[in-house]
Formats: C-alpha cells, sequence, structure tokens
C-alpha cells in the first residue's frame, strides 16, 4: 500500500510539473530579427545579460542599418521584425505616408539631448530661442511643440531653424558663432560635459521643454504584430523586468552596456547617470498622440495623415496584458516597481 501511495504521489508531483510544461507560453516566431542603433538598448543589453529572453524562449537577431538602408527602411523592407531606436517623428511620418506599422512599446522615454550654447549665454526657457538661429531639424515636435505653447502659432517662422546633420557640426556651429543654439544626441554628453566644458554651456535639455515628450518608440508591421502577439507579449515582460533591474543597479548595467556598444563605460555614464535620461517600455500613447497633433500642424506628416486615425497604429493591449503577467509572475523581485508601472500606464495610455 506504501509503495502504492509512494508511486502515486511521484505520478502527481509529474503531472503536475507536466501541466506546468505544458501552460508555459511558447512564442508564435522564436527569432526576432531587431535593430537598436549605434547606441543600442540597454533594456535588451539587460534581458540578454540576465537571460530574460532565454527564460520565454526568445532569441534576438541584431540588424544593424547602413548608408544604404536606415532602420525604418529595413523595417519596411521586411528585413527585421522590429525596430526601437529610430525615435518617434521617424514611425508616425512612415504610419502618415501609408506604411502600416504600429507601436507597441518603448524605449527611452527621454533621452538626455540637451540645448547648447557658448560659455556664459543665459537661458530663460524656450522663449529665448525666438528670433535666433537654432542648429535643430524642425521635426523635433517637442521644440516645435513648445514654441507653439509659448504662443507662436507658426513655430517655424518664429526662429531661424538651421538642419545640420551632424551633431559635431552643429556643436562646431555654436563654436564659431554661425548659429546661437543647437540641439545635441544623447550620445553628445560625454564631449559637452567633458571636452567642451571650457567652451559650452548646457542651457537644458529638451525634457526640461516637454517632460516624456517620447524619445524613441518600439515598432513592427502591423501584420507582424497580428501574427506574433505572444511573441510582442513575451518580449514586452523581458523589457519589463530588465527596466526593474536597470532601475536599481545602473552601474552595473553601465558596465554591460558599454561592452555591448563597445564604447567607454565614462561614455555611457554621462547620459545613464543623467536624470534626464529616462527609459520606459511603456508604449506611452498621451505622447504619441500629443507628436502627431505637432507634427501635422507643422507639415511634417503627408496630406494621407488626415485620413489615418494614429490610434490605429498603437497597441497598448499586448502591452497592459504584459505588465499584469509580469507584476503577477515577478512582482516578489520588485514589488514597488510593477505598482509604479502600473500607475504610470493608467496616467500616459489611457485617453
Amino acid at each position: 500500500m506504501k509503495k502504492f501511495l509512494s508511486a502515486l504521489f511521484i505520478f502527481a508531483v509529474l503531472l503536475s510539473f507536466s501541466s506546468a510544461v505544458m501552460a508555459k507560453e511558447v512564442p508564435e516566431t522564436s527569432t526576432v530579427r531587431w535593430n537598436s542603433g549605434a547606441s543600442g538598448n540597454v533594456l535588451l543589453t539587460i534581458a540578454e545579460k540576465k537571460g530574460y529572453f532565454d527564460e520565454v524562449g526568445i532569441k534576438l537577431v541584431e540588424v544593424p542599418a547602413t548608408a544604404v538602408m536606415s532602420a525604418m527602411g529595413l523595417l519596411s523592407a521586411g528585413m527585421v521584425d522590429v525596430v526601437s531606436n529610430a525615435g518617434t517623428s521617424n514611425p508616425l511620418q512612415q504610419i502618415a505616408a501609408g506604411v502600416d506599422i504600429t507601436i507597441f512599446g518603448g524605449h527611452m522615454m527621454t533621452g538626455a539631448m540637451p540645448i547648447i550654447a557658448k560659455k556664459g549665454v543665459k537661458w530663460n526657457g524656450v522663449k529665448d530661442l525666438v528670433g535666433k538661429k537654432f542648429a535643430c531639424n524642425p521635426s523635433y515636435f517637442a521644440l516645435t511643440g513648445a514654441v507653439m505653447d509659448a504662443g507662436y502659432e507658426k513655430p517655424l517662422e518664429a526662429l531661424e531653424w538651421i538642419v545640420i546633420p551632424s551633431y559635431n557640426d552643429a556643436l562646431a556651429a555654436v563654436l564659431k558663432g554661425e548659429v546661437d543654439y543647437a540641439l545635441q544626441g544623447t550620445e553628445q554628453n560625454y564631449a559637452i560635459k567633458n571636452v567642451n566644458k571650457d567652451t559650452l554651456d548646457i542651457m537644458c535639455y529638451m525634457s526640461d521643454i516637454m517632460p516624456a515628450y517620447s524619445c524613441c518608440r518600439m515598432e513592427a508591421k502591423t501584420e507582424f504584430i497580428k501574427n506574433n502577439p505572444i511573441t510582442i507579449k513575451l518580449i514586452l515582460k523581458a523589457l519589463l523586468r530588465a527596466q526593474s533591474y536597470y532601475e536599481t543597479h545602473k552601474e552595473e548595467a553601465v558596465v554591460w552596456h558599454a561592452e555591448k556598444i563597445r564604447a567607454e563605460k565614462e561614455f555611457v555614464e554621462a547620459y545613464m547617470f543623467d536624470e534626464h535620461y529616462r527609459v520606459s517600455a511603456d508604449p506611452l500613447l498621451k505622447s504619441i498622440v500629443r507628436a502627431w497633433k505637432i507634427l501635422d500642424a507643422t507639415g511634417f506628416l503627408s496630406e494621407t495623415a488626415k485620413e489615418i486615425n494614429i490610434l490605429d497604429h498603437v497597441n497598448t493591449e499586448i502591452y497592459e496584458t504584459a505588465l499584469k503577467e509580469a507584476a503577477e509572475e515577478y512582482g516578489n523581485e520588485a514589488p514597488e516597481f510593477y505598482e509604479k508601472m502600473k500607475k504610470f500606464f493608467e496616467e500616459n495610455d489611457r485617453l
């Protein structure tokens, strides 16, 4: 009898284990081609280093952009499945042009992008740009939007926007006196704070002008998301877990990310330790809608945008489910983090 009960117990344990294994979700696509740009994505770095993607059965393959094919070009051509570092203007302009892509998550919420001027220049706010020469592409909606909010209905006419493709060249233009101000990329923080600290000042950061403006979104072709909802959900769960780890292990994340993108630790520290650098897997629906409206008002969306409902190209449902499940499965790792993310979602993704 004892042997029978013992065998029955073992059978029950095995059955329970088998059920648990069977209950584990399997991604529709186990290999996902991803473009994260030259500066990388720290959430991906952590998720890969900690094995979070391995745990959910997903392998990422990095596909770099080239001089011929941009990140969004790769996505449109079907050469990558997900793009996470192409900003917000780029995917919105693609959507406006009729490309069927959907935003489903985020990378950088704000990217520690400074506005610089010569040493000694005083900054009183965005109105200081009015009437001046500003080395910045006006498709940066956070800045044109801020000028509009300051009372200028035609922000493109309120100041002289000088488009200089290279941030280094824009920096040089400030030093030469060719422009009054220049916007700089996240990766420029080290040079500004160290190499040029005696000749340049940071006036403010873009996120000072427009908080939570949405720096980089995560997008994929709409068809890919429809065909791979479990894959997308598992990716988001891994990234949420990575974000939780990042927020309490930034020094470790800096070392890992510097190794990943083959940069000096001090270079990564210059932006990652800055309070204006904020990463979030959240889709940021409200910020996307705001950006869409600003880009439309300033003429940076094609005419077909008038016929498009941007809400049809933002999927928050999968993220919401991923957040709920991640909180249930990993909440004991960082309960305060998941509560914060739930509140953040309610504030930023409910219209």
